[in-house]
């Protein structure tokens, strides 16, 4: 039997066999290979890491016509939902071989002989295992060829070579739909070169005032702006005789085959006299608010450890902020992290490889409302997808949390940790919502609702929200309020608990009280200053922590669900925020910082990650869903 065939049958003996023997083959290589084993290059992990067995490939395309060599066949495979690729060798002979070349800059320079096979005993041809042609943890984008030594050293064409998303590489900006210019503009002896970004998210570059012989190109990067291997002088063209300017064709900004998000891409241009050149700043695909703050925050996501490193509640609340962005706009191009985040985490971590304390499974810790955290994400995800097990899974925490209730102390309320030696106010907070969109959306529920009610009114009676309508941090050893700080996301909790209790019950008392914390924290000068939403570690001489920095977000996440519960109260309170973020806040790259004023310090300066990027998403989603 031919091995193409053989190999095509991936369920047989045959395949399972060679499989295998390729594995064996591979290490075991002969000492007369034709050419000299490269050094290994580094294994990259995407969703898979390199030398997956073909077998497990969810499709087989063949991007680049087949080479031949003596009578050989050698092809190039790829599964583009797996980001990876193969290579085989057919009609050959013992000690014939094929391997994989993978190039990060475009083809230039390769890490060589990839999973280098020889056919084996009397078989007549033999693959590859899989390689990944992207590394979204590491912002870079290869392309990949096959390779075969049948008496002679053959190479398929690189796979690849141009990105296609909505369109491709190469498109003419006279078909573009929308002209934006994300950045200003540079000069060059008196020359003008300009960035244009469409709605699609592709970019092209213009250069006028000039004269013939000019040129203008387009820098593409995937590490914003650090470095750009594989995309430097894009669709580079001169102005040609008779003109004083010309332009590129369309580059995209981002690589969603790839799960490459947040591109990076700037207009250069060279002059004819003086042999000099300029070239824009950094930018990405910014016409659309949410879309842009959704992108920037996908640049940080790690695929193969399904989270944004290194901080799990952390990491709960940004898919969260994700999820919302995939319900509210449609958009599909990062629903695939949804159930990939479930299935990677759902397992059980030693401590330090997920949170300093172990995970015990089902996104269960030691911490409680960092379990929460993760309950009400999976009920996101149930909204958006309506898949069951999501909804279970949220379920299943809320069991293990309920177990942390105490009436023994205080009354009851929910104990912050397994150590049951604080309440406080986050904690209860979480429970309360959980525990009433659980009633919310399963039917005939009177368990939840039970949980839920004897909740609520234990935190509205506990004494933690002070006077003033703002809730402290949690209750001392005696059960009186501490009088801790004031957080932004203790204050969102409590809104988000009575809206969701309000949905549950039809009580107008809880939309009363929504609308009270809500007023409360608006009107005060503990968490707004100059009519933004202001934490109290914001000040510019202080730094937020790594969970300080995502406490305003979940704030505007409640705010914005009782604004959509009260047919738009808080309009102009959340338009405040998200216009000051966009002018303010944002760099040319769409990430925003912990201070939503944008205001800098040499000693404390602004600082910008993903969890201020997520933080500032949800307000800019609040915006986008007023009613």
């Amino acid at each position: 039997m031919p091995f193409r065939k053989a190999r095509k049958s991936k369920n047989t003996l045959g395949f399972r066999v060679l499989t295998l023997l390729t594995a064996v083959v591979s290490t075991l290589a002969p000492l007369h290979a034709t050419l000299p084993v490269a050094a290994a290059a580094t294994t990259v992990c995407a969703v898979y890491c390199d030398t997956r067995d073909p077998s497990l490939a969810q499709q087989e395309t063949f991007p680049v016509p087949n080479m031949y060599e003596n009578g050989r066949v050698i092809e190039l495979h790829v599964s583009d939902p797996d980001g990876m690729a193969w290579a085989s060798i057919d009609n050959g002979v013992l000690n014939d071989s094929v391997w994989i070349d993978r190039s990060w800059d475009g083809g230039n320079t390769w890490d060589g002989l990839l999973g280098k096979a020889w056919i084996p005993g009397t078989w007549t041809g033999t693959r590859t295992l899989m390689y990944n042609m992207y590394d979204p943890s590491n912002h870079r984008r290869a392309v990949v060829r096959a390779c075969g030594d049948a008496q002679g050293v053959v190479c398929t064409s690189w796979a690849h070579l141009s990105v296609c998303a909505a369109r491709c590489d190469g498109a003419n900006p006279a078909t573009a739909s929308g002209n934006h210019q994300p950045v200003p503009d540079t000069t060059l002896n008196g020359r003008d070169i300009a960035l244009h970004v469409d709605d699609s998210g592709m970019a092209w570059a213009t250069i006028s005032n000039g004269a013939p012989g000019d040129e203008i190109w387009m820098d593409r990067s995937w590490d914003g702006g650090n470095s750009w291997p594989d995309g430097s002088s894009k669709g580079r063209v001169s102005v040609p005789a008779g003109a004083t300017g010309t332009n590129t064709v369309e580059i995209n900004i981002d690589d969603p085959l790839g799960k490459l998000y947040g591109g990076a891409v700037r207009a250069c241009g060279r002059a004819v006299t003086g042999e000099n050149g300029s070239c824009t700043a950094w930018a990405r695909a910014s016409s659309n608010q949410a879309s842009a703050a959704a992108d920037a925050l996908m640049w940080s996501y790690d695929p193969y450890n399904a989270w944004w490193p290194s901080s799990w509640w952390n990491s709960a609340v940004a898919l969260t902020s994700v999820i919302d962005y995939l319900r509210q706009t449609g958009d599909t191009r990062y629903s695939w992290i949804v159930d990939h985040t479930f299935q990677v985490n759902k397992v059980a971590f030693p401590a330090g490889a997920r949170s300093s304390d172990p995970i015990q499974g089902d996104f269960i810790s030691q911490a409680t409302d960092d379990t929460e955290w993760w309950g009400l994400a999976w009920i996101d995800a149930y909204d958006l997808t309506r898949n069951p097990a999501y909804l279970n899974e949220a379920v299943t925490i809320a069991n293990h949390v309920s177990t942390l209730w105490d009436p023994s102390s205080c009354g009851g309320g929910l104990w912050s940790d397994q150590q049951r030696v604080y309440k406080n106010a986050i904690t209860n907070g979480l429970y309360v919502r959980l525990t009433a969109s659980l009633h919310d959306r399963i039917p005939g529920d009177t368990t939840w609702l039970g949980q839920a009610s004897r909740a609520w009114n234990w935190f509205l009676s506990s004494g933690m929200i002070n006077s003033s309508g703002l809730v402290n941090d949690g209750l001392t050893s005696s059960c009186g309020n501490n009088g801790g700080t004031v957080w932004s996301y203790n204050q969102g909790l409590a809104i988000g608990a009575a809206v969701e209790m309000y949905r549950a019950t039809g009580a107008a008392a809880d939309l009363t009280e929504a609308r009270h914390l809500a007023d409360s924290a608006i009107n005060s000068t503990a968490l707004v200053s100059g009519g933004l939403l202001t934490e109290s570690c914001d000040s510019l001489n202080a730094t937020c922590d790594d969970n300080q920095k995502q406490f305003k977000g979940i704030f505007m996440r409640y705010l914005g669900d009782l604004n959509s519960a009260t047919a738009g109260a808080y309009n102009g309170f959340i338009s405040a925020q998200a216009g000051s973020l966009w002018n303010a806040d944002r760099n040319t790259l769409d990430q925003f910082g912990e201070r939503w004023s944008g205001q800098d310090s040499s000693a404390d300066p602004n600082i910008r990650d993903w969890r201020t990027q997520a933080s500032a998403l949800e307000a800019l989603l609040a915006a986008t869903s007023e009613p």
